[in-house]
């Protein structure tokens, strides 16, 4: 069994992290560390937990483990890593944005297991990629692939509650949440950065914009995006470049229905459904922002780094009613 500790384990994410891994078949979780919660049982900040597991978060830091996951805030990470010596034999998988830009004094592999799964296994430093830049860059990349990304790309996409994080704020209160609506950091998101990224990574050439529209919904978890770009590529020839780029991706899938929220939240997985107008190609792409979109492709990364079953521990099923 391998032995994994978290640092940061009070949020929304950490509690998602903290779930999988209890109910992982491969790995024992030995601690997790939070400043603000030290002491208390997991299951009494976590309540969903209340029966399966004893475990208190600690203020102590143990280094014979396996795995390092970081769930703090963003520019955290870097912080912790600065003021700390990890032994560079222990897997550390970051969840925060701290490391997700390539550059030559970072060495974190961009965890995208459908874009960089071979580095993913050979790595010992992997960045987890934001919920919005995954939800859309699972929509974008089959086109970058075979370079057909060559107009603007529109995006839209809309989050759940939970993508802004445990702590109270005044756009995550239930009163104002509920039946409402609202547009934020329009074309300036942060997740821009990392999906530009990618995008350039498959497609070097691509000179174009990627115009974000980031919209609060008023549910709780998931993230449903839709985009559209034009491609000059017959709706066959894309069907088909789709569904060979995903071939051997478990959580990934081309639905040749229409695709709803429900159909993925509280899984790993993500929908795409393609349809083609004249010149405009619509993508829509649905994934659970806490797992697909941070836990549970955390988890994704973990067992392709440790030469496990890529799925372990996260067949986990929707519910749609």
């Amino acid at each position: 069994m391998k032995q994994v500790g978290i640092v940061g384990g009070g949020g929304y994410t950490a509690g998602e992290l903290i779930r999988i891994l209890l109910q992982h078949p491969s790995v024992q979780l030995k601690w997790v560390k939070s400043e603000s919660q030290q002491g208390k049982l997991i299951s009494d900040v976590h309540q969903d937990l209340i029966g399966e597991t004893l475990l208190s978060f600690t203020h102590e830091l143990d280094w014979n483990i396996d795995v390092l996951f970081l769930c703090m805030g963003h520019g955290r990470s870097a912080t912790f890593l600065a003021e700390n010596t990890i032994p560079e034999d222990i897997l550390v998988i970051d969840l925060s944005r701290d490391f997700r830009l390539s550059s030559n004094a970072n060495p974190f592999v961009y965890g995208l297991p459908e874009l960089n799964r071979a580095a993913i296994q050979n790595s010992k430093r992997i960045a987890n990629c934001g919920c919005f830049a995954t939800a859309i860059q699972l929509g974008l990349l089959p086109l970058a692939a075979e370079g057909w990304l060559q107009s603007d790309v529109h995006i839209q996409a809309i989050t759940g509650a939970t993508g802004a994080g445990q702590s109270p704020a005044a756009t995550t209160h239930f009163s104002w949440r509920q039946n409402n609506l609202s547009v934020y950091k329009a074309f300036q998101h942060q997740h821009l950065d990392e999906i530009e990224q990618s995008v350039h990574q498959l497609q070097p050439e691509f000179g174009e914009s990627l115009n974000f529209i980031p919209v609060r919904g008023d549910f709780a978890r998931g993230i449903f995006a839709s985009m559209y770009t034009k491609v000059d590529a017959s709706f066959e020839q894309i069907k088909e470049a789709y569904s060979d780029y995903y071939a051997a991706a478990p959580f990934t899938h081309i639905s040749a229905n229409n695709i709803s929220l429900k159909q993925v939240v509280n899984t790993n997985k993500c929908l795409l459904y393609l349809e083609k107008h004249d010149d405009k190609l619509l993508i829509i792409s649905v994934i659970d922002n806490l797992l697909k979109g941070a836990s549970g492709q955390a988890v994704q990364n973990m067992n392709l780094a440790l030469g496990l079953k890529e799925t372990a521990g996260l067949e986990l099923k929707a519910m749609v009613f």
